[in-house]
């Protein structure tokens, strides 16, 4: 072994061990020159080269983008709540105020109460109203008015 029992690597930095002992090559020695730039999540051919994509232009179809489109609209949110001995399911009725990914958030009218829902709890919801509902890829809203019957 050498003096900086390194295996014969110097105490310049030239060289590494690998986990099974065997030296790689250091920063001056660097085989096949450097990797190409690549954005997160860009997909590369097998010979390296990197594959050129555009992203979508329209936003994709979520629960809280519907929710965000109806803000200000009474609806009842349905819930479930596992391993709970007390209520396992409840039903909240209130004003829709603000969605984010994994919470809503509603005021009773009569108390002015707001209360925070968790979206993993969640099930499902009902409005009396008609809904604003943006589908990705289609331009403008659908009527706002259908013969249900």
């Amino acid at each position: 072994m050498s003096p900086t029992g390194m295996g014969g690597m110097t105490p310049t930095g030239m060289g590494s061990m690998s986990p099974m002992g065997m030296g790689t090559m250091g920063t001056m020695g660097t085989m096949g020159g450097t990797p190409p730039q690549v954005s997160s999540g860009s997909p590369m051919t097998p010979g390296g080269g990197v594959v050129t994509t555009t992203a979508p232009v329209f936003e994709q179809s979520y629960i809280e983008n519907i929710f965000r489109l109806n803000l200000g609209k009474v609806g009842t949110f349905y819930f479930t709540y596992e391993n709970n001995k007390d209520w396992n399911a409840k039903v909240y009725t209130g004003v829709l105020e603000a969605a984010g990914r994994d919470h809503i958030i509603i005021s009773d009218k009569a108390t002015g109460q707001r209360i925070v829902l968790l979206m993993v709890n969640f099930d499902y919801a009902t409005f009396d109203e008609p809904l604003i509902y943006q589908y990705p890829g289609t331009i403008g809203n659908p009527p706002t008015t259908r013969n249900c019957r």
